[in-house]
């Protein structure tokens, strides 16, 4: 494959998306992300000067498109910050996703993190629980496809359902199998709106980037849904990463509700 031929479909991509000429060269500067599977680069705009993301994966059409819609579908609330989407496209065997290249940096508020992830959850569906394609979490297959209803069906069927045929039942037996998810439906069974999520909200899909001057929270790499806004909340736990002024902000915008999110 000759790397001025795929830029080409890079360039085409970008031109028609942004209905202007675009002409993409290599330049340094991958980025952060490349979970999943996906190599990442930079490129240049040579008619503009402007840098661009790129993400790219082998037989990667699916998990490459999902990604690309859900960060679609969280930049179109205007709360939180994340690479913008520019196009999708294919080459060969190989699907790509561009993005705005973030000028990422140290420091900014947790607090103003928190907040604005807070305005996002605020987003709902009206179709309910899932979204308008399948995806992935990190490599691994995540359905959410048909729409549910009720939020601790959703989660039964689409998630911990799910991780339970991948993992022949993690080894269990079938009688702790049902006791499992019959308990997680009684927790889960507090009818909340279905949210907006990035999906994926572990410390390492977060950060700060320069814009306009000022320093910015900024979240990427999601597993977008509509879900429990808790879910999200709860993978901030997880891994770390996220400190009280986080919780502070998120609080101060969108109190949970008081019990049953600890549970």
């Amino acid at each position: 494959m000759g790397v001025g031929s795929y830029m080409d479909a890079l360039s085409e991509a970008a031109s028609e998306a942004l209905q202007r000429p675009v002409k993409l060269q290599s330049t340094s500067g991958g980025g952060f992300s490349g979970g999943g599977g996906a190599s990442t680069a930079a490129v240049k705009d040579a008619e503009s000067d402007t840098k661009y993301f790129v993400k790219a994966a082998s037989h990667g059409d699916k998990m490459l498109k999902a990604e690309f819609l859900g960060v679609k579908e969280m930049a179109e609330t205007n709360t939180i910050r994340v690479p913008t989407p520019v196009a999708f496209g294919n080459y060969q065997n190989k699907a790509f996703a561009i993005f705005e290249y973030l000028d990422f940096t140290g420091g900014g508020s947790q607090y103003e993190l928190g907040q604005q992830l807070a305005k996002m959850h605020r987003h709902y569906s009206n179709q309910g629980f899932g979204f308008h394609v399948d995806n992935t979490i990190g490599a691994t297959h995540q359905p959410n496809l048909p729409w549910m209803d009720n939020w601790a069906d959703f989660w039964d069927t689409h998630r911990l359902g799910h991780m339970l045929k991948l993992t022949n039942d993690a080894g269990l037996s079938h009688d702790k199998v049902e006791k499992l998810r019959q308990k997680t439906k009684e927790l889960m069974s507090h009818n909340p709106p279905p949210s907006l999520l990035h999906g994926d909200l572990w410390g390492g899909n977060k950060g700060f980037c320069r814009d306009g001057g000022k320093v910015v929270p900024v979240i990427f790499d999601p597993a977008t849904y509509y879900g429990d806004r808790e879910a999200d909340v709860a993978m901030t736990y997880l891994f770390g990463g996220f400190n009280g002024d986080f919780y502070k902000g998120y609080e101060d915008e969108w109190p949970l509700p008081s019990g049953s999110w600890n549970d």
